[in-house]
């Protein structure tokens, strides 16, 4: 059967660290890729910046805005970092992405690497399961001017600087004040980013269909201050009361430093971010397998 995606566009992982033996691995499988989709009847491009980084030839390579507009599918190789700012940035074109995992834990670049000849074809032709996935907008606002602003997948962290010491946070969620926060920091992630830094500091997994967020604290000096369950249609702001150096970031890729009096808002953007697994995709099948449940039972 041909394929019902004509105009493929591969992205590999573009982080400047990828050098050496890392880079070569990574050239040779979006290679090797590229020349499976071809055989698969598929026009296949190359993000312009992987492209650059690896220095593949033979491809036709396209700009972000150019693979939006021209390309009906996006396929991401890597981990799920590559995956999570491939997502922002094609979220607006509505572009469906398919993860083939090259990194460590894959938990949306699912598809293992060993298997992509195997499990590619039949997305191609039509048969997959779709997962929407929602992404938060965050803005830094400083003297009533906005100086930062970005998407977030997984999560927007503010947190103290590298010194010792808290940051002081004054929470509000819809205009309501909640708390004021003494901490090493705070976490505002969605479904997607449950199992990332919000794990790691009590949050609860979060299934991705649940319209909602995880606020967690990092490390608070009150002890009953707990990671908390809110609406996604709610809009949360973090004002910066007191801590020297503090900092935001969104999906750890993005860095803006901040000062006493910052505020950071986080809504929910207007885009979401398309998945497409194969048939029989499972959320909890991939929850079991990446945090290793049930083993030894």
């Amino acid at each position: 059967m041909k394929s019902q995606f004509r105009h493929v566009a591969l992205f590999g992982r573009t982080h400047a660290s990828l050098t050496g033996a890392a880079l070569e691995s990574s050239r040779k499988v979006l290679d090797e890729v590229g020349h499976f989709l071809a055989r698969q009847g598929c026009e296949v491009v190359l993000d312009q910046n992987t492209a650059q980084l690896t220095g593949l030839n033979g491809y036709t390579t396209l700009s972000l805005e150019e693979i939006g507009k021209q390309c009906d599918l996006g396929i991401a190789i890597g981990g799920d970092g590559t995956m999570l700012g491939v997502g922002r940035q094609m979220a607006q074109h509505g572009l469906p992405l398919i993860g083939i995992n090259q990194g460590r834990l894959g938990f949306i670049t699912d598809i293992p690497l060993k298997d992509y000849a195997s499990l590619l074809p039949p997305i191609l032709q039509g048969r997959y399961q779709t997962d929407l996935r929602s992404l938060m907008h965050a803005r830094v606002q400083r003297d009533g001017h906005c100086v930062f602003d970005a998407l977030a997948m997984n999560d927007v962290v503010v947190y103290r600087g590298g010194t010792s010491g808290m940051v002081e946070l004054r929470v509000e969620v819809d205009g309501h004040f909640v708390a004021n926060q003494r901490a090493d920091g705070l976490i505002i992630a969605t479904p997607t980013g449950s199992t990332a830094y919000s794990l790691s500091v009590g949050g609860s997994l979060m299934h991705p269909a649940i319209g909602g967020w995880i606020m967690a604290p990092i490390a608070p000096h009150t002890l009953s201050n707990r990671p908390i369950v809110l609406s996604d249609n709610s809009e949360v702001s973090i004002e910066i009361v007191s801590g020297r150096y503090a900092s935001a970031n969104f999906d750890m890729q993005s860095l803006a430093s901040l000062m006493i009096g910052d505020r950071i808002t986080v809504r929910r953007s207007q885009h979401q971010v398309r998945f497409l697994h194969p048939e029989g995709w499972n959320y909890f099948d991939t929850l079991r397998k990446k945090m290793h449940w049930n083993e030894g039972a």
